[in-house]
């Protein structure tokens, strides 16, 4: 089953006549299995806050991600509370486009955050956003086709390894196929598996002097590789599959391995959505050869405030009730613990109840504690994030070298002429914002 691709819902509650002096706070959400989960959930706030009115407006990731943009740039209002990840969050803190969270009350405990969580969404010092969950990249696969085949998956798989499993796995006449990774173009996409997947082939985006490297010996490992693997093992449409359509076609029992976000597993273990469940393994996001340089991830979905709204104190108080501990009871009390939102707070890996009941925890912690978005590549880089680059510019330059990259596993172009393209345009792109001197 498909996410919904937009929802617009209002929630309506009070005391009588409480309509009269109701204040509306517009959110714009990611369409994703947690956050339309807090959508339902949202009874328990309103029943708290009479009077406040929610009005949702949940997108597809890239269309969030453009409207978004647009409107914090322009300064246009549209929205109260928006969602934006760890890319944003310091960038536009920086610009001024974010409020700080400065009052969201003693029961948020902010010293609760994951470290890793904390400094990713804080600009000097300051908390500007607060997550609703966090997540790393891991390889996720079928135990009971693994075993079949006579495969064992290696405690650190190596690129070979999932290259290697991915052809025998593959069965196309039974509509099943190796492997799954994001085709879709995108910076947030495509270029989120690619960036992390060159860091352990050890690519980096930029030298020290922001010239781009897409004409080295390691991008062209690593193009190539992905290409060739999409073409041999992956479904068909694989250039318009993102973590969404991934997601369907790996819960339904198309692919035999999938490398993605940690936060996927709770949707893989829930009988209601999920075709594959109780025979999912996990293991590290993989390596290439000797270099040892996992690539795995760092990201983080978050609530925040635009610099605009006039509505910041109400925002602050649906935010803390949104992210806080009590929330993730909450859930554990409607859906169950595995359905709790990963990856944000110490107490809920320190949870017995969590442990038990999500297998998949202590993989996910591991890998947030091992991203490493200070150094993410293999050779010193002078820019920091795992699967993005950590400048404004990015979000751009990244969407575009997605696009010619997505050309190239459908054949448009060859892997050579796309990497050429991708190095002409970013060369071009960083010129023109100044950090290549013409």
């Amino acid at each position: 089953m498909r996410f919904r691709a937009f929802l617009g819902a209002v929630m309506l509650v009070g005391a009588a006549g409480a309509a009269t002096s109701a204040e509306m706070l517009t959110i714009a959400a990611v369409d994703n299995a947690d956050m339309l989960r807090m959508q339902e959930l949202t009874d328990d706030f309103v029943a708290h806050n009479p009077g406040i009115h929610l009005n949702w407006v949940i997108l597809e990731e890239s269309v969030l991600r453009q409207k978004i943009a647009t409107d914090i740039e322009t300064h246009g209002g549209q929205f109260d509370i928006i969602t934006i990840g760890n890319y944003e969050v310091p960038i536009w803190a920086r610009q001024g486009w974010l409020q700080p969270l400065d009052d969201l009350g003693d029961q948020y405990d902010e010293n609760d955050l994951l470290p890793a969580i904390r400094k990713a969404i804080s600009y000097n010092g300051k908390l500007y956003a607060s997550p609703f969950y966090g997540e790393s990249a891991m390889l996720m696969y079928r135990t009971d086709l693994f075993q079949a085949a006579g495969l064992e998956m290696p405690p650190s798989p190596t690129w070979t390894f999932v290259r290697e499993a991915a052809l025998k796995l593959t069965d196309k006449a039974a509509d099943r196929y190796g492997i799954c990774l994001r085709g879709k173009a995108g910076w947030g996409e495509n270029m989120a598996l690619l960036t992390a997947a060159g860091n352990s082939f050890g690519a980096r985006w930029f030298d020290f002097t922001w010239h781009p490297e897409f004409d080295t010996p390691e991008w062209q490992r690593t193009l190539s590789f992905y290409v060739d693997l999409l073409q041999t093992a992956g479904p068909p449409g694989a250039a318009f599959d993102g973590y969404a359509e991934n997601l369907d076609l790996f819960r339904a029992g198309k692919c035999a391995m999938w490398i993605d976000s940690t936060v996927a597993a709770s949707t893989l273990s829930n009988p209601k959505t999920s075709d594959v469940v109780g025979r999912v393994g996990y293991a590290p996001f993989p390596t290439f050869g000797t270099l040892g340089n996992h690539g795995n991830w760092l990201w983080t979905w978050n609530l925040a405030i635009p610099a605009g709204t006039s509505k910041a104190g109400l925002a602050q108080r649906f935010i803390a009730w949104a992210t806080n501990r009590d929330y993730a009871e909450l859930v554990a009390a409607h859906e169950g613990w595995p359905f709790a939102p990963p990856g944000t707070r110490i107490s809920l890996y320190n949870n017995p109840g969590y442990r038990s009941a999500a297998p998949f925890s202590g993989y996910t912690l591991t890998a947030i504690d091992t991203a490493n978005p200070n150094q993410p590549t293999v050779k010193p880089a002078p820019y920091t994030g795992s699967q993005f680059v950590a400048i404004p510019e990015f979000q751009r330059i990244g969407n575009a070298v997605g696009q010619i990259f997505a050309a190239a596993v459908v054949g448009q172009m060859s892997v050579a002429e796309a990497l050429a393209s991708a190095n002409d345009l970013t060369l071009r792109e960083m010129t023109r914002a100044g950090y290549v001197k013409p």
